[in-house]
C-alpha cells in the first residue's frame, strides 16, 4: 500500500466516522442530547472502558476486513 493510498484510505475512514456521527442528531436530537446527559453522568474509569473497548473492536475489524 502506498503513502498516498493509505492517507485518501484514513481521511475516507473519518469521513465516514463524521457521517454515522451525525446521523444520530441529525434524525432524532431530543435522542442524542439524552444519551449525552448519560454519559456525562458516567465516571472516567467508564469512559475509558467505552473508549478501549471502541478501539479495539475497530482494530479488530480493521484486521478482519482488510487482511
Amino acid at each position: 500500500m502506498s503513502a498516498a493510498s493509505f492517507w485518501d484510505l484514513l481521511l475516507g475512514a473519518f469521513a465516514l466516522m463524521l457521517v454515522v456521527e451525525g446521523m444520530l442528531p441529525f434524525i432524532s436530537p431530543p435522542k442524542w442530547r439524552a444519551v449525552f446527559e448519560k454519559a456525562t453522568q458516567l465516571s472516567d474509569g467508564q469512559i475509558r472502558f467505552i473508549g478501549l473497548s471502541s478501539m479495539l473492536a475497530g482494530l479488530a475489524m480493521l484486521l478482519f476486513f482488510l487482511t
